[in-house]
């Protein structure tokens, strides 16, 4: 969806990068790094969507960070673009659609430390869950946003890794 919009696939890359999550950061060789790039690609875009207000640079000692303008009056429209492209409010609906005792949905690994790696890793929090519901649930929800879906269910979840709550029941 978002692919054939944005031509740029560094774009792309760093639009998920810092759109998934406003926590997430970056600096210009780690970035590179990370995304198997040259930095002049990334340097490239960086003043792209830094020029357009997207990005926010934070000098650090002799480098600089880039992280998401929160302030930015589009950032919550292309926080909502870039989880609806990785099929992230699809998962959410699907699980919840079945299964009412649902407590929280969260979002681990790659993607939720903004790395487009194609694998999306989701803890479902809740008493009773059906585990053999959510095992048929993986390939269709795989086959409607085209990603390798991991679900993994749990009574409680450790916060001591990179996470973000995609849902969490009232």
């Amino acid at each position: 969806m978002l692919g054939e919009l944005i031509t740029s696939k560094t774009r792309l890359r760093l639009l998920i990068k810092f759109f998934v999550s406003q926590a997430n950061r970056g600096y210009l060789n780690g970035l590179a790094t990370e995304m198997g790039e040259s930095t002049n690609a990334i340097r490239k875009e960086l003043n792209h969507l830094h020029g357009a207000g997207y990005l926010k640079k934070i000098k650090n000692h002799n480098k600089v960070e880039y992280t998401a303008d929160t302030s930015h009056p589009l950032f919550e429209v292309l926080q909502k673009v870039v989880l609806k492209h990785l099929g992230l409010e699809d998962v959410v609906n699907a699980v919840l659609e079945r299964m009412g005792a649902v407590q929280q949905i969260i979002l681990v690994g790659d993607y939720a430390q903004g790395i487009d790696s194609g694998n999306l890793e989701v803890f479902l929090i809740g008493e009773g869950l059906d585990t053999q519901y959510i095992t048929q649930l993986e390939p269709k929800i795989e086959d409607l946003i085209g990603r390798k879906v991991s679900l993994y269910v749990g009574t409680k979840f450790s916060q001591n890794q990179t996470h973000i709550v995609l849902y969490k029941s009232e």
